[in-house]
């Protein structure tokens, strides 16, 4: 059995680090043709699969790990999680009750028990116990909050699972985990502006560029905002039309042409309600969001689709401001072409923010 270090050993935990998994299978791949019982590059193997979502062969790899050395605490662990992840829970439990009799003293041990003890819902309060025990042990590692996090969710502790994140978060105000479930929180409160939950998700996104999950969320609240824009829009027609009257009744309304006093106030208002309303806003925007908005405008079809649409009720509003009509059926046409487009698909594209 090997087990001092080795520099291929050494060099594949340095690029499973970097999460440079392939690479580290290969330099694991040479380090074990040379010495097949270097137990350590096994047991490193197997992370490596576990991280691939090569289970099965993640399981290979830690009994070969074991059938070097039984107690050997690192392949346990692993085992634990890929048994788990292919439901061979009563293995996975049996693997951790052994990790815990190998160390009893370290946090990984019970963090694994507990995973293992959450396919049994009635074992759920002794999944609470191990991993409060494992955060007893491991007072300063993130990784033990998690667990605690998971088994309190399932034993509805929602206290204790508020807890878990804001200790992660102290340990570490970078952890992705942590970050991305805050973000969740946040985004989900009732009456979030979409401008809050797009800083909260690309603050996540941040500390964890290729979460799938994080980047959802925030494309979401990226359309959401853009979807706001159209009521810019809206607005700047109400306030073209509403100066010259556009529907008068019983010919109630100013003469026209408007005095070019009236047409550029009208247009200094449409200029405030964008100003005020996008461009600050946009400007303001931390990096991260604003690149998204960028990115999902050429991702996506809808995007451009409703920028499009306040673009063209803007230039109908412009027009109709700007233009010394002389009679209010061109305008009227001018209106209606920026104003329906964005009433018919106002709520046809709001399954698009789900």
């Amino acid at each position: 059995m090997t087990t001092a270090g080795n520099e291929l050993t050494e060099q594949a935990s340095s690029l499973f680090a970097l999460d440079r998994v392939d690479e580290a299978k290969a330099v694991l791949a040479r380090r074990l043709a040379q010495d097949p019982e270097d137990i350590r590059a096994w047991s490193l193997l197997g992370r490596c699969h576990q991280r691939a979502k090569e289970y099965e062969k993640a399981v290979e790899a830690t009994g070969a790990a074991l059938a070097i050395d039984p107690e050997y605490i690192n392949a346990l662990i692993t085992r634990v999680y890929v048994l788990r992840r292919l439901r061979r829970i009563d293995e996975a439990l049996a693997t951790a009750q052994e990790a815990v009799r190998v160390a009893p003293h370290d946090y990984q041990s019970y963090g694994a028990l507990s995973e293992a003890l959450n396919a049994w819902q009635p074992r759920w309060p002794e999944a609470l116990e191990a991993a409060q025990e494992a955060v007893r042990l491991g007072p300063e590692e993130t990784w033990t909050y998690a667990a605690l996090w998971k088994a309190a969710q399932l034993n509805g502790r929602n206290d204790i699972s508020e807890l878990a994140l804001r200790e992660t978060l102290r340990i570490d105000p970078n952890d992705a985990w942590a970050l991305g479930l805050r973000a969740d929180a946040q985004a989900a409160v009732p009456g979030v502006r979409p401008k809050q939950q797009a800083e909260v998700y690309a603050t996540a996104l941040a500390a964890d560029p290729s979460s799938g999950r994080m980047r959802q969320g925030l494309d979401r609240a990226v359309f959401q905002m853009l979807r706001g824009t159209r009521w810019f829009a809206v607005l700047s027609l109400v306030l073209a039309g509403g100066a010259i009257n556009l529907f008068p009744s019983d010919g109630d309304g100013p003469e026209l042409p408007l005095p070019l006093g009236m047409r550029l106030y009208t247009l200094a208002l449409i200029g405030v309600v964008w100003a005020l309303g996008a461009w600050l806003r946009y400007r303001k925007l931390r990096a991260g969001v604003q690149l998204s908005v960028r990115s999902l405008l050429r991702r996506m079809f809808w995007a451009r689709l409703v920028l499009a649409q306040a673009v063209l009720g803007t230039l109908c509003a412009v027009t109709i401001a700007a233009v010394p009509w002389t009679d209010r059926g061109i305008p009227q046409v001018f209106f209606w072409v920026g104003l329906v487009p964005i009433l018919l698909t106002i709520w046809f594209d709001r399954p698009r923010t789900r």
